[in-house]
């Protein structure tokens, strides 16, 4: 079974910053980047292979946004700790912030928790991760940087028996200054079939991690789903993280551009 987990057991990071300096205007983040489970939780009353299904995790979406952040220079923030302990993409009074029920799947050390354990597992993951996701946007912020926050999801191409059909989904508000160029850069690829806020919407209380960090802000932000069959194996892995490279490059704005040209003349001064 494919775990993505800590390196060791005993590391205490449920957070993980991947480079924070970076100079692209675009911060990403991988809400559902593991399906790691502290030794403290077992397997939650779960066989073993339950937990890499998308129950568990979004494969495929962290190697997806590890590339993109390489290639753009951008900061990554990913979660360490499977969805199934705690969602941090909910708010915390969502019923299913700690699911008793995943799609059609009952998890039975998730059933029944009293207040004590329900702190201890927001203390643990969910906190972490929206404190280090907002510090990492307001030091952007004091600096005067370009900010835009996008979040790297997957999505199963089957879900309580109906078929979806798009390789990859947008997801968005009312806000679209980014949705609106990213669906448009997308639809001009041949074969691509684009989901608008499919195979889920904001009304799905999917947009949370957008909605406390980006919204008050005034941050352009987007949400990317990609069907996980799409995204199982290193060679689409690749192919879908260099496609969104290469458009979210071309949506960059100039001046993000023009300073990190400038950035990398300096560099390249400075090394002969």
């Amino acid at each position: 079974m494919e775990t993505a987990r800590p390196a060791s057991l005993a590391l205490p990071e449920t957070v993980r910053v991947t480079n924070p300096g970076g100079s692209s205007p675009f911060v990403l983040t991988c809400d559902h980047a593991s399906n790691f489970l502290p030794p403290e939780f077992g397997t939650l009353g779960l066989a073993a292979e339950q937990l890499s299904r998308h129950i568990a995790w979004d494969p495929g979406a962290l190697p997806v946004a590890h590339r993109m952040a390489e290639a753009l220079d951008a900061t990554l923030v990913e979660t360490r700790i499977s969805r199934l302990v705690i969602d941090c993409n909910r708010p915390l009074d969502a019923p299913d912030l700690v699911p008793p029920v995943s799609e059609t799947t009952a998890i039975p050390g998730n059933a029944g928790l009293s207040e004590k354990q329900r702190a201890a597992r927001i203390a643990l993951s969910w906190q972490p991760f929206h404190d280090t996701l907002a510090s990492i946007i307001d030091k952007r912020l004091a600096r005067g940087l370009e900010t835009r926050l996008v979040s790297i999801h997957s999505f199963t191409p089957v879900y309580k028996g109906m078929n979806r059909p798009w390789h990859i989904g947008i997801i968005h508000d009312e806000d679209r200054r980014l949705a609106a160029p990213l669906i448009a850069a997308l639809r001009r690829l041949a074969g691509v079939t684009v989901g608008v806020n499919e195979p889920y919407s904001p009304a799905d209380r999917v947009y949370f991690t957008l909605e406390r960090h980006a919204r008050p802000r005034g941050l352009p932000c987007a949400m990317i789903e990609i069907r996980n069959d799409e995204i199982s194996g290193e060679a689409g892995q690749r192919k879908w993280a260099d496609l969104l490279t290469g458009i979210f490059l071309d949506l960059e704005p100039e001046a993000a551009r023009g300073s990190r040209a400038s950035a990398v003349g300096k560099s390249a001064q400075s090394a002969n």
